[in-house]
């Protein structure tokens, strides 16, 4: 750290340049992202460090760290500038072993569809909204394939903050009738994700908006980290054995694993839980590239379009995180994404959106290898609501044809079709 009295830096990850916070809005390291290209992650990731080892003599315990909602490890001054919304706190289920469940290990779901816009994406926005209400910032640009944008505009409509909101024409009609609904400017491009990620940088410095991007924004990971700290606490101050995240720009992942690293450097915590990437096999471009120096993209067919991502903007660091501290990047195919979106509805009431599906489906496929240990504890993100894509399950769905009213034609109905699925 540069100075005692800063709460924290911005530090690269890559030539570790540090950038303190009384230096305004920073994005990007300005040495390491000089050289970026459209068809590779960006460089020049930042990095929020604090200062550790002063929180660890006011810190004593997780007790201590929670009295004001974490706030000594966000950047930010105040837990008044955040949306009086309830953002956080999302339950998280438990399934002992073989109780409820065909798993011989303990099953957690941590359910953040609970969040106001139904996504985990709130997280992110609603520190990314403090940040600008503190700094005089007024108006948000976010590139998204629906729910990181739909968040941002619901977020900004509690805060009274302008959100300009960029999809790529083929987002979900649910994701943007709520960006719509919420009072944002929806601004529809022509082509990908990446296409609309790249004319929102242009707005944010044509225009001098403030920019909510995922792998650009350093505070999207910080405020994606809470769940981190919640999973601690809502398991009773222990580190479950594994946790499993789905995967597109990396930004969720790295978030958890910020969320725990803080930990970690405060002495609160002795070791990381394993973290698993999940990535759709048709749109796998980070796990795909775990292993290698030369990055290569291959084009996103999933149907799963919150992980659907050709070039993740979050790569770097999300790869650093992996290799550090052992973690393990699998695939899964969308049929399987699919049957774990149905297995999540009828097994357990929760109706999960094929992104956050195939965290499930990932949980599912280790399993079936035998790699999951019996009675260890395994944490799975369901990070947003069936609601916002119900295109994409429909293929599981026969809406059946009205009966005549009658008891007769009741019991024939029932006798057919024990099931809709």
């Amino acid at each position: 750290m540069k100075g005692k009295e800063e709460k924290f830096v911005y530090q690269c990850i890559h030539c570790d340049f540090e950038v303190d916070d009384q230096s305004g809005v920073q994005y990007l390291c300005p040495q390491c992202s000089k050289d970026n290209a459209p068809d590779k992650p960006p460089a020049g990731a930042l990095r929020v460090v604090y200062d550790y080892h002063a929180l660890r003599r006011k810190i004593k315990g997780f007790k201590e760290l929670k009295q004001n909602r974490y706030l000594d490890l966000f950047p930010v001054k105040s837990m008044e500038s955040f949306p009086i919304l309830r953002v956080g706190n999302t339950p998280m289920y438990r399934y002992a072993s073989n109780e409820n469940t065909d798993f011989p290990f303990n099953l957690f779901l941590k359910d953040d569809s609970q969040n106001p816009t139904f996504s985990y994406k709130d997280r992110a926005s609603a520190l990314v909204s403090a940040y600008a209400r503190e700094n005089g910032l007024n108006t948000i640009v976010a590139a998204s394939t629906g729910n990181a944008g739909s968040s941002m505009a619901g977020i900004c409509a509690a805060q009274r903050q302008k959100a300009v909101i960029m999809v790529p024409e083929s987002a979900p009609v649910a994701k943007i009738s709520q960006v719509l609904m919420y009072g944002a400017t929806l601004v529809p491009v022509k082509g990908t994700y990446d296409d609309a990620f790249e004319l929102s940088l242009k707005a944010t410095e044509a225009f001098g908006w403030y920019n909510r991007n995922t792998g650009f924004n350093p505070l999207t990971i910080e405020g994606k980290k809470s769940a981190a700290f919640e999973i601690y606490e809502q398991m009773n101050g222990t580190i479950p054995d594994r946790i499993f995240v789905p995967v597109g720009d990396g930004v969720i992942i790295s978030g958890v694993y910020k969320g725990f690293e803080d930990l970690l450097l405060l002495g609160l915590i002795d070791h990381m839980p394993t973290i698993v990437a999940v990535q759709s096999a048709q749109s796998a471009n980070l796990v795909n590239n775990l292993h290698t120096n030369d990055f290569k993209a291959e084009g996103s067919t999933t149907i799963a379009d919150s992980i659907s991502v050709d070039i993740p903007r979050n790569f770097y660091m999300a790869r650093n995180f992996i290799r550090k501290y052992k973690g393990i990047g699998i695939t899964v195919d969308d049929t399987e994404i699919l049957q774990a979106s149905a297995r999540l509805a009828r097994n357990y009431g929760i109706f999960a959106e094929p992104a956050a599906s195939a965290a499930y489906a990932g949980l599912c496929a280790l399993h079936q290898s035998g790699k999951i240990n019996e009675g260890s504890n395994n944490v799975v993100m369901l990070t947003g609501s069936g609601l916002k894509d119900l295109k994409s399950i429909q293929r599981l769905l026969r809406i059946p044809e009205p009966i005549d009213c009658s008891l007769d034609s009741l019991n024939r109905y029932m006798s057919d079709n024990p099931s809709s699925l």
